[in-house]
């Protein structure tokens, strides 16, 4: 797994497992994105596909151009896939129709070549977003970025991943007291906003199984939130949970990937 970009300026994830390589999300430019899979030293050649979480431009602001560029298929949900089309515009302003979509249901697994993908529902003010667990050769790997809590079903879903990429987007009161409108603050902070870091500690402390390897915090705003802030309000909630084997923690970054994770 390689974070290649998490944050609200663009969003992308590398999956790989046995002979199969996805990428979830494609929220920055296609130059970008090829630009920062060759930094990883990864073949953006042998890429299968590209899985979309939901349709908010640091998603999917890449994927038209990235897809037609690797030829490869694009998976989202119906619903997602109808906002995208209505809105999305091409550099002439020309709507957008993906050449070779996939459509899913959350909560519906599927098959990609080796890997088992499985949607789930988050809460967040988007059509219909999806978190997304992979399994392969016994290993579970979550993706859970851009929910506004932590509801059952997210937490079961999540359960028994070795390695989870988790959002853990502002610190409170940088929010409260941050230069973004008031309307905006209030959408963050809703219950289909973003993942505060309290509320990550509060899930960390009272309902993770503590089982990952990797525990990756991302999505972290650059104005309301700062890395330290970030990985000490985690380093207290897991305590003794935390050692060489277990819950590692990373900070994805927006500006550039994080090392690659591999088990």
């Amino acid at each position: 797994m390689t974070v290649l970009a998490s944050g609200s300026k663009g969003n992308c994830t590398l999956v790989s497992a046995g002979g199969t390589r996805l990428l979830v999300d494609a929220g920055l430019s296609c130059r970008e994105l090829l630009r920062r899979l060759a930094l990883c030293g990864e073949n953006a050649t042998g890429i299968d596909a590209i899985l979309i979480t939901h349709e908010h431009s640091d998603h999917v602001g890449g994927v038209n151009v990235l897809a037609k560029r690797l030829k490869v298929p694009v998976y989202m949900t119906a619903a997602t896939y109808e906002m995208y089309h209505r809105y999305a515009r091409d550099s002439a302003g020309n709507r957008i129709t993906l050449q070779r979509l996939e459509t899913f249901e959350a909560g519906r697994a599927f098959e990609i070549g080796d890997v088992t993908v499985t949607p789930f529902t988050i809460p967040h003010d988007a059509v219909d977003p999806v978190g997304f667990t992979f399994r392969s050769e016994g290993i579970k790997v979550g993706v859970c970025t851009d929910l506004g809590y932590m509801p059952a079903s997210v937490k079961h879903h999540i359960h028994g991943c070795q390695i989870l990429m988790i959002e853990s987007n502002h610190d409170l009161e940088m929010l409260r007291g941050g230069p973004y409108p008031w309307a905006v603050k209030q959408r963050v902070m809703s219950r289909v906003g973003h993942l505060s870091n309290d509320a990550l500690a509060d899930f960390l402390t009272t309902d993770y199984d503590g089982g990952a390897e990797y525990l990756i915090l991302a999505h972290l705003s650059e104005q309301n939130n700062h890395p330290e802030i970030a990985r000490m309000t985690a380093e207290r909630a897991l305590g003794e949970q935390r050692n060489f084997v277990r819950n590692q923690l990373m900070l994805a970054a927006q500006h550039e990937p994080l090392p690659a994770i591999r088990l």
